[in-house]
């Protein structure tokens, strides 16, 4: 007789073989700012959820709406409740992550949003990518085992499909705490081989494969990490009109997904 846990990891493996046949219905999008966040809001006309679902006095915010045939929740992790700016970074996108998924069972995760592109690995300003695997580069461990612990490489949600019908580049995706880079994030990114850096990523993916949901990471690049510009201004210039390009991606995203099982992306 097979142990209760074979038993267990049988059934779930089964669910997951079984979401992949069917179309995908409910799509969670993990944000983590607000001018990201509302130019998908308006474009799929998702309206604010009051009662999320979430603790009482988070600062998270969701959005919910049906676009084409599918459910949309839109979450992002609000405004420190202190210091009035967007809660960005690893433990806030990771809880709001946690939470929604607990509340909202989604098909398929969309962690949109900005990112850092290195010019090294052809990136340039307004471009849009799909992460093939993510990774931290600030969580450094040096012990046999507990060093891979801390780089946390997950791989996407495989979406050949996808990519190749929207030309989305794919890259690398290396996620820390920090908008600048510390010659010591540096050797790390070099070695997670990244192509775009973000605040989220890697924390969005731990919590989307603990829980078993698929994954997808779209990311467009307000500035160039190894350029010339120092790296919070170029952000800032170029912030808005990102997000609007982001947008675009996202919504071509969204069109594709619509319809279409997990195994056809």
């Amino acid at each position: 007789m097979a142990p209760h846990g074979d038993k267990s990891n049988a059934a779930e493996d089964a669910m997951v073989a079984g979401a992949e046949k069917r179309p995908v219905s409910s799509v969670l999008i993990v944000i983590a700012m607000q001018t990201e966040a509302l130019p998908v809001v308006q474009k799929f006309n998702l309206t604010e959820v009051p009662d999320s679902g979430f603790p009482k006095g988070v600062p998270w915010v969701r959005y919910h709406g049906f676009y084409k045939d599918l459910e949309i929740s839109l979450v992002w992790p609000g405004k420190d409740q202190c210091l009035g700016v967007d809660s960005v970074g690893t433990v806030p996108a990771s809880l709001v992550t946690y939470a929604a998924i607990q509340a909202l069972q989604p098909d398929l995760i969309i962690n949109a949003g900005t990112a850092g592109g290195f010019k090294e690995k052809g990136a340039c300003i307004g471009d849009v990518y799909l992460a093939s695997d993510v990774a931290y580069h600030d969580r450094r461990i040096p012990i046999p085992v507990f060093d891979l612990y801390g780089v946390g490489l997950k791989p996407a949600c495989s979406t050949p499909s996808l990519q190749k019908e929207l030309d989305l580049k794919v890259g690398k995706l290396s996620t820390g705490n920090s908008l600048d880079m510390s010659p010591q994030d540096e050797a790390s990114i070099i070695a997670n081989d990244a192509t775009i850096k973000d605040m989220e990523g890697a924390a969005v993916a731990y919590v989307a494969e603990m829980l078993k949901v698929p994954a997808i990471f779209v990311k467009a690049v307000t500035d160039i990490v190894d350029g010339e510009k120092p790296t919070a201004e170029e952000f800032m210039q170029n912030l808005v009109a990102v997000t609007a390009a982001l947008e675009q991606k996202v919504t071509k995203v969204i069109d594709f997904i619509n319809g279409k099982c997990l195994s056809d992306l």
